[in-house]
């Protein structure tokens, strides 16, 4: 999951698809139910590719495509309680100048090249320098941060295409972290969604196929290049108390 900038009232219904970009690089969309009283950021942590720059993320505008995730729900049957294996894997401080903003739909996004990069960003976006020196596990990591307005929405899916530390897995950023602090087990209200190809073959035994190419249930025309229309979708669902890591699937 994301971590927030803010206190927020509720965050529920998250659900992330995965895929591979070319070049080493990963497609991630991310969308949740969330309330909040006064103006938030997400921050998704990602493992990216040492030497990135506030450049290498390429944000994708899906506010055309609200129902992408409902949508993707329609390849499917009804899915079996899930909760399986979840793993971990873990990724220099930079320029001084403030860090671009993108117009993304309803949001506005930045990418955050390192932690030591958080102090380019607006102080209300930012998360204390202390909550990363808890957590070493991410200080190599660079972030995704979504500008989110005060109130109860579903918003519209968060897309965008990074390069991948490590282009032999998929990662989905389902690691929770609140008030500032990563606690062992966390509450999991998600479903994850992939696609590969058959020379990537990404280990997704445990996950439902769907019963159609994707072609069959989503608006091609509006997903922009983010789905593999003829191939098959994955999905796992990962609800109630379970260990707070994030989520990677490697290579079969």
């Amino acid at each position: 999951m994301c971590c927030f900038t803010r206190p927020v009232q509720s965050v529920s219904n998250t659900n992330i698809f995965a895929r591979p970009d070319k070049d080493g690089r990963q497609f991630l969309v991310y969308s949740m139910s969330v309330a909040a009283k006064e103006d938030v950021a997400m921050v998704l942590p990602l493992p990216v590719q040492k030497g990135a720059t506030e450049n290498s993320v390429h944000f994708i505008d899906l506010k055309g495509y609200p129902s992408f995730f409902t949508d993707l729900i329609k390849g499917f049957p009804p899915p079996p309680a899930a909760g399986d294996e979840l793993l971990t894997r873990s990724v220099p401080a930079s320029a001084s100048a403030t860090l671009q903003v993108v117009q993304v739909g309803d949001f506005e996004a930045s990418f955050v090249p390192t932690t030591g990069d958080f102090s380019r960003l607006d102080e209300r976006f930012r998360l204390p320098e202390d909550v990363w020196k808890s957590i070493p596990a991410y200080r190599d990591y660079g972030f995704a941060v979504f500008k989110l307005k005060p109130g109860t929405a579903r918003i519209h899916p968060m897309a965008f295409s990074f390069p991948r530390a490590n282009a032999s897995s998929l990662f989905f950023p389902t690691v929770h972290i609140h008030d500032g602090k990563l606690y062992p087990r966390a509450r999991f209200d998600h479903v994850l969604y992939c696609q590969s190809s058959p020379e990537e073959g990404y280990a997704v035994h445990g996950w439902a196929e769907s019963s159609r190419p994707a072609n069959a249930f989503m608006k091609m025309d509006l997903t922009k290049d983010l789905i593999d229309g003829g191939r098959h979708c994955y999905r796992k669902t990962l609800r109630g108390v379970l260990p707070n890591k994030d989520t990677v699937i490697p290579r079969a």
